[in-house]
């Protein structure tokens, strides 16, 4: 090996490539002004130069841009292989950080009700679909049916999620899974800022909501250094520690679905489902890795706090950016040419429903903070929770909501009732039509665990008064 090799800069070439992108997008979005109002995300920006570059070096050259020797001859794949770890090292950093917060019953039931919602609107957008899809496998010949359920991975999830099914539905025979399932996470991104864009137009006329100017955050040395945590620059740097235990808790998640793995035949479908759950293990492993430290420091035999928040929210977004930057640069265009008219219309119905069913449960479930709910959770749920947060400051930009902190733990209901949707898209390419009737009746099953105030109080009057009516003496006449 010879360090002047391309193969020994490949990798590297194509980090710098999609961070110094990042850095001309947040240049482009602090200068042009319709980019500035239209919310799009720095990373979706960055990521769709990128891939419009990447379609004008195809056209000219016939050649993959990501593929030549600068990139090492593969960068696609690499930056595939950076998507996915990248979902699941971004959800962990963000599980590790500690909360002091006290939970009141009240603001216990908002996040489950937030959990529920996030859980009844993947079942939405994959029921929806899926039925799209079935339909579209009637008409066009060799289509995969299944290609629908990646709707709620794209839209719901993100790109990482979207491209994990993406792959697994590949290995099981659809042409260009991975480039679908990014495409639709990409369209997912602009039905966030477009649907959130006119929202907040509306309510500027309705002289609801004043857009504010992006500005300088002033944070407090608490904030960055809490007492009790060790020093920035100690025997090992902060930053280091932070990215040890992000690392470490990622090879324990390793670990557990190797483990698993081995539970299955070789050939078995289950083992791409395991390592699929990649994020969701990490989030599991995170948060053990979280109770063994708080149970170290109470009973004195750590002494001081290691994780630091400020650090592993600085970390978890630079994941996250890096995560979507890449997942779009890494679509392939010309495998999509056959599938444009149904990715579009998955994208429009993916927003109009996605839009009408969040403004509806906000406005009955969250009536102290309604259009805030629905805003974050329409953000998050076409894109991701970052997605969800800049909406989100349009309206509440100092958080004085509680929504920040549904979006934050939301995630645990989420996934209790999120990971049967995961299981019945391992079965989708096999039974979709069964798998669709499913769908459909666990997304009534969540609704009426969402709503359950709402329709058993009303049960509840009804028995009332009919037992009062009852209890009405005869009248003689």
């Amino acid at each position: 090996m010879s360090f002047n090799d391309l193969e020994v800069w490949g990798s590297l070439n194509v980090i710098a490539v999609l961070l110094v992108t990042l850095l001309i997008s947040n240049g482009l979005k602090r200068w042009v002004g319709f980019l500035r109002k239209s919310l799009i995300p720095t990373s979706v920006l960055g990521g769709l130069i990128l891939l419009g570059l990447s379609a004008i070096y195809k056209a000219i050259t016939g050649r993959v841009m990501f593929n030549e020797p600068f990139f090492g001859g593969d960068g696609m794949s690499y930056m595939e292989i950076v998507t996915y770890h990248a979902l699941a090292l971004g959800f962990i950093a963000s599980t590790l950080k500690s909360s002091k917060k006290k939970m009141t019953k009240k603001r216990s039931v908002e996040v489950f009700n937030t959990g529920v919602t996030t859980v009844a609107t993947y079942l939405m957008q994959a029921m929806l679909g899926l039925g799209i899809t079935i339909l579209a496998a009637l008409i066009m010949t060799d289509f995969f049916a299944a290609a629908g359920v990646l709707l709620p991975f794209g839209y719901g999830q993100g790109p990482g999620q979207a491209l994990n099914f993406g792959w697994m539905y590949e290995e099981q025979g659809f042409f260009g899974g991975k480039a679908f399932g990014l495409t639709i996470a990409g369209l997912g991104f602009l039905s966030a800022s477009l649907g959130g864009v006119i929202h907040l137009m509306i309510l500027k006329k309705q002289g609801k909501v004043r857009i504010i100017e992006e500005k300088d955050e002033v944070l407090s040395g608490d904030e960055v250094q809490p007492k009790g945590e060790i020093p920035m620059n100690g025997g090992l740097d902060k930053l280091t520690v932070q990215l040890g235990f992000i690392i470490g808790t990622y090879i324990l998640a390793f670990l557990v679905m190797y483990g698993l793995s081995f539970l299955f035949e070789p050939e078995s479908n289950m083992i791409d489902t395991i390592f699929g759950f990649n994020f969701l293990i990490g989030v599991l492993m995170a948060t053990l890795v979280k109770a063994v430290l708080n149970f170290c420091r109470k009973v004195k035999i750590v002494k001081r706090q290691y994780l630091n928040n400020f650090l592993l929210d600085r970390t978890s977004n630079f994941f996250f950016d890096i995560m979507v930057i890449a997942s779009i640069a890494a679509i392939q265009l010309d495998l999509m040419k056959d599938y444009w008219g149904i990715m579009a219309i998955l994208a429009v119905v993916g927003l109009v429903s996605t839009y009408l069913y969040n403004y509806f449960v906000a406005r009955k479930l969250f009536k102290e903070y309604p259009e805030e709910q629905f805003l974050a959770m329409y953000g998050m749920l076409t894109g991701t929770a970052s997605t969800g947060m800049i909406l989100l400051r349009e309206m509440d930009p100092e958080f004085k909501t509680p929504v920040a902190d549904n979006l934050v733990y939301q995630n645990f209901p989420a996934i209790v009732f999120g990971f049967p949707l995961m299981m019945l898209a391992n079965m989708a390419p096999e039974k979709p039509l069964i798998t669709w009737f499913i769908l459909v009746g666990f997304f009534i099953v969540m609704n009426v665990i969402l709503f359950r105030a709402q329709i058993f109080k009303k049960r509840k009057k009804v028995s009332v008064e009919t037992e009062e009516v009852a209890a009405e003496p005869e009248t003689e006449e």
